[in-house]
């Protein structure tokens, strides 16, 4: 055995690799809170430019057509029979409607239109005149005929404005009527609309001395 000089330690030992574990969360959870910042801005930005869209179609289909409201206006009336006993109501009630489409460019689908005749908020008939197109700068007439009777139970404040109506000769007579329109821009038709027209009438009894005067009627939308 031979002889050695100094110490005997035995074989070098390597020295240890560490490993690094990220944390829970801390790489992983920074990616989704970016990847989710992203994702809402991306959306934000696409909302924004879909609606910045819309604004400039809306703003030159304006420019383009220039849409006015359509006017009705009740320019006859006549009232031959409106006598109110037991209860029931008999009416003849015969009006001129015409209604204008000022637009140059926009034509009109009238695909329902239902009038209702009111005395003081007390319905007593309804018409369901014929639906009709209507074409650029044009007039249309309605005839609603409201005849027949109704059995109507008037309240106090109803049956004392009849009495006053009676010694006048001049009635109050609301017509309302609920339609369903569509226009139409060359090929193009928008949706559905379901606009109220209101005509709020002092119709003379026939053979009083007061003539009707022609009413224009609300457009609501």
């Amino acid at each position: 055995m031979s002889q050695l000089n100094g110490a005997y330690y035995g074989p070098a030992i390597p020295p240890q690799k560490s490993y690094n574990r990220p944390g829970r969360g801390s790489g992983v959870g920074c990616c989704c809170g970016c990847l989710f910042s992203c994702l809402f801005s991306l959306i934000f930005k696409v909302i924004l430019t879909v609606i910045i869209i819309v604004a400039i179609a809306v703003f030159i289909f304006w420019l383009i057509v220039r849409p006015n409201m359509v006017k009705f206006h009740v320019t006859d009336a006549t009232l031959t029979e409106f006598n109110y006993t037991n209860n029931t109501l008999r009416y003849d009630l015969a009006l001129n409607i015409t209604v204008r489409n000022p637009n140059k460019r926009l034509g009109i689908y009238y695909d329902f239109i239902e009038a209702n005749a009111l005395f003081h908020d007390a319905r007593f008939n309804t018409q369901y005149p014929d639906p009709f197109y209507q074409g650029h700068k044009t007039t249309h007439v309605l005839n609603p005929v409201f005849k027949g009777e109704k059995v109507l139970a008037l309240d106090a404040d109803q049956s004392s404005e009849l009495k006053k109506e009676n010694s006048t000769g001049l009635y109050e007579i609301d017509v309302k009527m609920y339609l369903r329109v569509r226009f139409k821009l060359g090929a193009f038709k928008t949706k559905t609309l379901k606009p109220k027209v209101t005509c709020d009438l002092r119709v003379p009894f026939k053979g009083t001395a007061t003539a009707f005067e022609t009413t224009k009627c609300d457009w609501d939308r």
